[in-house]
């Protein structure tokens, strides 16, 4: 089950990034059932959230909070049941970033929301093994997301 809360007060495809959610938990065999939340904050919110938790000032472009440490499943077992945990995306980073690197917002959404979803299932990138494991995952999802919509970045 995945929810969507808009806090930031800024427009957001709240569908797309529910069915990428969707998308990406069923090629990663995570039970549809299992619940994740995505919250969408505005700049200010995000700034606390990133020195409380983080330890760092000023707004993030996502931070995740895992609950039941969920991992990735198999093609050939049952896929795991629980809570996720909550994605949180900050629209302001997301589009300034998007401007910054020469993608669409949308794309940008797209990317992070992965980026924050692996997180939540126990991946990271401090090691350089561990980045080049966690981003070319990231990479094959949109890519996979991608290829069903047809190429079209809306």
């Amino acid at each position: 089950m995945i929810d969507i809360n808009n806090e930031s007060g800024q427009p957001a495809d709240e569908k797309r990034l529910v069915q990428l959610a969707a998308f990406a938990m069923e090629a990663l065999h995570i039970n549809p059932e299992a619940e994740l939340s995505i919250v969408l904050v505005d700049e200010e919110t995000m700034s606390a959230y990133h020195e409380k938790f983080m330890g760092e000032p000023g707004p993030t472009d996502v931070l995740s909070f895992p609950m039941d440490e969920l991992r990735p499943g198999q093609p050939d077992e049952e896929p795991p049941m629980g809570v996720l945990g909550d994605i949180v995306l900050c629209p302001a980073v997301v589009d300034r970033q998007a401007k910054e690197g020469g993608r669409t917002s949308p794309q940008e959404a797209d990317y992070l929301l992965v980026h924050g979803l692996l997180h939540l299932l126990g991946f990271d990138h401090m090691e350089p093994s561990e980045k080049a494991v966690m981003f070319g995952v990231n990479d094959q999802i949109i890519a996979a997301w991608e290829k069903r919509l047809g190429g079209a970045h809306v």
